[in-house]
């Protein structure tokens, strides 16, 4: 995942529903390229009931999002090495594990 997609995870595993937006045009009515946008300082906040995470709070969210990740990658890896351990080769693991 890309840096902007782990931010836009974050932000919708914060709230509930579509509670953000990114601005498209910065303080000066200067178009922001769309590949600028999606950063914590463009963040929109649509519904007046939701308020906006501090940034030290998007970022645990987003490191949280990838020891997860980071977890579900070494366990993968672990119990195909097990797999292995035990005698299967690798196109029997492939059929188990669909990878």
């Amino acid at each position: 995942m890309t840096d902007q997609e782990y931010l836009n995870l974050a932000l919708a595993l914060t709230h509930n529903g579509p509670w953000f937006n990114w601005k498209t045009h910065d303080d000066d009515g200067n178009k922001i390229p769309n590949d600028q946008r999606m950063t914590y300082a463009n963040i929109i906040v649509l519904d007046n009931t939701k308020s906006k995470p501090s940034e030290a709070d998007v970022n645990a969210k987003i490191q949280e999002i990838k020891d997860a990740e980071t977890a579900e990658t070494n366990k993968k890896a672990s119990g195909k090495q097990k797999l292995k351990d035990l005698g299967l080769d690798d196109d029997e693991i492939k059929a188990l594990m669909g990878a």
